[in-house]
């Protein structure tokens, strides 16, 4: 038996966040992933094409610039860079004309402005309440549940012009929220796009949340890449972590963690290692698989038992990625070129195709997230080609009911996969004519291909649960707990699928280490060799 004060199951972000917390504390720490290749779902591969890096599940990281956590970290001085596209953010309407955002708040505004008189004051304004109040907004989201001293900062900023305003915003619906604000549709768009990140119905009470938090960072932070691909940010992460003396074991898958004395103390391997953790485990794996497979039931209290009966997951994900020998030929050039692009005909349609999700039904017409990466970043492929992706939402498999385009068994298998690649890739071809003559290259990857690279993406579920507001805050991942400590002494979860959720800011990482060092500082409590 190999022992560690902290043990920590799983590499990718948060993982690699709570592993270095806890280094820096003098803890001696090993990570332990189930995967040949570090980083969770943030990395990059070269499987399509050897000339192109695709990023293979996230991408842009606006909430890694905004995060308190990752900046602390200082990854910069361990090789991490970032690049970013000339605009933000792009949504291309079928008429021809780009809403379009740069980081150039008094450029954006001025396009909004022309395209709709006034709307550029609107996004100015929306803009200095956000400088406000919008960072312990921030904060307040990405900290322990109570967030008392974010929270306190936050009312105290209230006072100054439109705070008031901006935090009830944050309570309405997304397409309240854009028809409050702004009279013309590119504004609205941008909003409504951003918060169909989540699985929040654009009509709900809450979506205003996720839109503003994506959009504001952006227009502060931009959405920015990793150089060289998504898995250098993990791998920046994997060096600092090194150097402060801990260790990265891959290939290692866990099966079980086991308590002694009351708490989790051994965590067993596939090969039949084990692990004693002297002071902590730390778990960053999605909550169905800690609760149902790596602890015995008799170590799981009921209460978090009949909370994870209700536990639900968040849509699954197919994601198209493709090689193309030029850029996207987009039917209108846009005034600087985006990053990420939106596509769906209206705001409409994108209420309509959340709602068709939710019901489980296959869009005909999915709403799509596209990256221009090589545009992002010139090193994902060789000059004058462009490395792109898109992704959509659809039903998890258990909940499928129908495709609305009457092609799909909904069993995601290589038949069912490459007609909705040949979907997505019609959806892109209507904006950007010639674009299938450029495809050197394609991959589809759904459901099943995304949870086989990542565990904890069951069903293609990327976001470690649903956002809706039955399951957040205190109540993630079960009501009542809300924060790091899983129920178990001594166990720590770190996954998107602890408050604060999905999104790659090492919140969850950075809440399960803080809440470990505490728990050890508040015990007096000394390591057991």
């Amino acid at each position: 038996m190999t022992t560690y004060d902290a043990v920590v199951v799983g590499a990718g972000p948060n993982g690699l966040v709570a592993a270095n917390l806890l280094a820096d504390a003098g803890w001696s720490v090993v990570v332990l992933e189930a995967q040949d290749t570090l980083g969770g779902a943030v990395r990059s591969d070269r499987e399509l094409h050897p000339a192109f890096v695709q990023d293979t599940f996230s991408a842009f990281y606006p909430l890694a610039a905004a995060s308190p956590v990752v900046r602390g970290l200082d990854l910069e001085e361990h090789g991490l860079q970032w690049a970013h596209a000339p605009a933000v953010l792009g949504h291309l309407f079928p008429d021809g004309e780009w809403a379009l955002q740069t980081r150039d708040r008094e450029a954006t505004a001025a396009r909004f402005d022309e395209q709709h008189p006034g709307d550029g004051e609107a996004w100015l304004r929306l803009c200095g309440e956000w400088d406000r109040v919008g960072p312990h907004i921030v904060e307040a989201l990405l900290s322990p549940f109570p967030p008392v001293r974010s929270g306190l900062r936050g009312l105290a900023s209230l006072p100054g012009p439109g705070g008031a305003r901006l935090v009830g915003d944050l309570l309405r619906s997304v397409t309240g929220l854009g028809e409050s604000r702004f009279g013309g549709r590119a504004p609205r768009t941008l909003l409504a796009g951003n918060a169909g990140h989540a699985d929040l119905p654009l009509t709900g009470v809450g979506s205003g949340v996720f839109a503003l938090m994506l959009t504001m960072t952006g227009q502060v932070h931009g959405f920015p890449v990793p150089v060289g691909g998504a898995g250098a940010l993990t791998a920046a992460l994997a060096r600092r972590l090194e150097k402060k003396g801990g260790r990265v074991e891959l290939g290692t898958p866990v099966t079980g963690i086991e308590l002694r004395d009351g708490r989790a103390r051994t965590v067993r391997t596939a090969g039949g290692t084990t692990y004693d953790a002297t002071r902590a485990v730390v778990a960053s794996v999605v909550a169905p698989h800690l609760y149902a497979d790596l602890l015995r039931p008799r170590d799981v209290s009921r209460r978090v038992r009949w909370g994870m009966k209700r536990f639900q997951l968040d849509p699954s994900t197919v994601k198209v990625d493709w090689a193309l020998s030029a850029p996207v030929p987009w039917a209108t050039a846009p005034a600087a070129a985006p990053g990420t692009v939106h596509v769906a005909d209206s705001v409409a349609q994108m209420v309509e195709v959340t709602e068709q999700v939710a019901a489980g039904v296959v869009p005909a017409e999915p709403f799509l997230l596209t990256g221009q990466m090589t545009t992002s970043d010139p090193t994902r492929s060789p000059a004058g080609t462009e490395s792109l992706w898109a992704y959509t939402h659809v039903p998890q498999p258990a909940q499928h009911r129908s495709d609305a385009a009457g092609e799909l068994s909904g069993r995601w298998d290589h038949d069912d996969l490459e007609r909705f690649g040949d979907r997505i890739q019609a959806r892109l071809e209507r904006l950007a004519p010639g674009f299938g003559s450029t495809v050197l290259a394609r991959r589809v990857l759904g459901p099943h291909e995304l949870e086989a690279r990542d565990g904890n993406l069951v069903g293609g579920a990327i976001n470690g649960g649903t956002s809706r507001i039955s399951q957040e805050l205190v109540l993630r991942p079960v009501p009542g707990l809300g924060r790091a400590e899983a129920g178990v002494p001594g166990l720590y979860l770190a996954s998107a699928s602890a408050h604060p959720g999905g999104g790659v800011h090492g919140a969850p990482g950075a809440n399960a280490a803080r809440a470990a060092l505490a728990h050890d500082r508040t015990r007096g409590w000394r390591p057991l060799r």
